[in-house]
């Protein structure tokens, strides 16, 4: 089939709840995929992270072919298998928490940290029942379900969805003040992203996060952080808070954990926040699934044998200083932190949609967020050669007359 024909038929068939560029990929490997008819592209969204270690990792591709093989690739949780344990311990190795809690999705491990904070808010904290809140921050984005949105400033993704579930407040973001005007006897937790990258990459001033973990520990409030997104090597260190040398009560961690070769979440904390779960009380058929699990553990020693932390800051560092020098009329602000790169687009020269079609045609895949930020998270597999490469063709583009 050819890409038109793909193309009409995912229209006819499908809901419309997404707005793609029109390219179709066939294959992928390292940070490059083809479509149908051969044409070759850089993919400088990794699927918004989840692709971390590149398309096709020979390494997590072999992972998945042992499991598989086994005849093992679901048990439930109804009994146990040999690749959870492994995978719990990993992460627990890289988070620095005792406990681990398998899901599929970030949006269930988001669900599955409301649940854990609301009943350590009443069992631990004391809050009344129904009672506990929870702070999150203005522009965050969390996920999808119901309750998820609830909390959402962005309307649409809220609207005709209601009614909300109660118990969240928003702070505005990077604003410690604003989040002590929110708290009081009953706030058990604060959700929070270190850095909001579909708010634009939108990257808080120095200093935010850490006052922000001091005041959450000096109030007993939990600090939960979705690092679902920035986390794993994507901004230069293992996770965001790390640039601030915080340690969050709680880890939210998806995407790349299992190098975009299937849907794997986990939710880490303390034995003393965890516990709170007991049989029965959480859980998820597929979530903690022996192929999931083993996908998972190879995924996450690519990541440290690698070094692809270190090179998403060294070459983040060099992709942004290249971005930076790039004269052009359209571009507002640079914001970048390791391979994590938001370009704004002028209020004057539109929206980013255009300059993502004209990047297509120059054979760079990136996405706009928020209307007006072109998004640069290509997989950290990538060379300098290749940011190169990418450079020369993005100049081109921000430099086209829109009008």
């Amino acid at each position: 089939m050819k890409s038109q024909e793909y193309l009409a038929k995912e229209a006819k068939y499908g809901a419309h709840n997404y707005h793609p560029l029109p390219i179709v990929i066939a294959k992928g490997q390292g940070v490059w995929v083809w479509d149908p008819e051969g044409r070759k592209y850089m993919d400088c969204l990794a699927a918004y992270s989840a692709l971390n270690q590149g398309y096709n990792h020979p390494r997590i591709m072999k992972a998945a072919i042992e499991q598989i093989e086994t005849g093992v690739t679901l048990t439930s949780r109804a009994f146990y298998n040999t690749r959870l344990g492994d995978f719990l311990e990993k992460v627990c190795q890289l988070t620095g928490h005792t406990k681990a809690l398998p899901m599929n999705t970030g949006a269930e491990a988001v669900e599955t940290a409301i649940k854990m904070a609301r009943r350590w808010g009443e069992r631990i904290k004391g809050i009344a029942a129904d009672k506990t809140e929870i702070v999150a921050f203005e522009g965050n984005f969390h996920g999808r379900t119901t309750t998820i949105v609830g909390f959402s400033s962005d309307e649409d993704y809220k609207e005709g969805f209601g009614p909300f579930t109660p118990g969240f407040k928003l702070a505005e973001y990077g604003n410690l003040d604003s989040v002590k005007a929110m708290v009081n006897e009953n706030t058990a937790a604060v959700l929070f992203e270190p850095i909001q990258a579909e708010g634009g990459i939108l990257i808080p001033e120095a200093g935010f996060l850490s006052g922000l973990a001091k005041f959450c520990k000096e109030n007993n409030i939990l600090l939960i952080a979705d690092e679902i997104q920035t986390g794993l090597g994507r901004t230069g260190k293992m996770f965001a808070c790390e640039h601030e040398n915080i340690q969050p009560d709680a880890y939210l961690l998806a995407k790349a954990i299992s190098g975009g070769f299937m849907p794997v979440s986990v939710v880490t904390a303390n034995e003393e926040i965890m516990e709170v779960f007991d049989p029965g009380s959480h859980g998820s058929t597929y979530g903690g699934n022996p192929l999931g699990a083993a996908v998972a553990v190879e995924a996450l020693n690519v990541l440290v044998e690698e070094k692809l932390v270190e090179r998403a800051e060294e070459l983040g560092n060099y992709f942004v200083t290249k971005l930076k020098a790039i004269k052009s009329p359209h571009v507002k602000e640079v914001r970048a932190r390791g391979m994590l790169i938001g370009v704004e687009i002028r209020k004057e020269s539109g929206v980013a949609r255009p300059f993502c079609e004209a990047l297509k045609e120059e054979g760079i895949l990136a996405k706009e967020t928020h209307a007006s930020v072109i998004r640069f998270a290509p997989p950290l597999v990538i060379t300098r050669e290749e940011i190169d490469w990418a450079l020369e063709r993005i100049e081109k583009v921000l430099n086209i007359n829109v009008g």
